[in-house]
């Protein structure tokens, strides 16, 4: 099945998390290229976030957005990576340490 033959709607995806269902993977491709497209309102953009959080994700729905989200993100190409730093997490410092900023959610 591709996403374009997936027809749920938000509102159908929010009736799912208000029921504690599950948004497939396929459906959630769609509903996340929506959000990331700006198609979908901010209000039903953070009223799915918000039913996603209390029902708990799942790993198809959080692998869908993340994949979604990596079709929208904005390519760098850098010739000459001697000079980029990484601001965000501890995955690149050896040190093996625990970002607590990853718990906050």
């Amino acid at each position: 099945m591709t996403t374009e033959n997936v027809r749920i709607t938000p509102q159908e995806a929010l009736q799912r998390t208000i029921e504690h269902r599950e948004i497939f993977h396929d459906e959630m491709l769609h509903i996340m290229r929506l959000i990331m497209s700006g198609e979908m309102s901010p209000v039903m953009t953070a009223a799915l976030i918000t039913g996603l959080r209390v029902k708990k994700e799942t790993i198809g729905e959080i692998t869908a957005a993340a994949q979604v989200m990596r079709e929208f993100a904005t390519k760098v190409h850098v010739a000459d990576r001697t000079h980029l730093v990484d601001i965000v997490g501890t995955g690149g410092d050896g040190a093996h340490t625990f970002n607590i900023s990853t718990c906050s959610m």
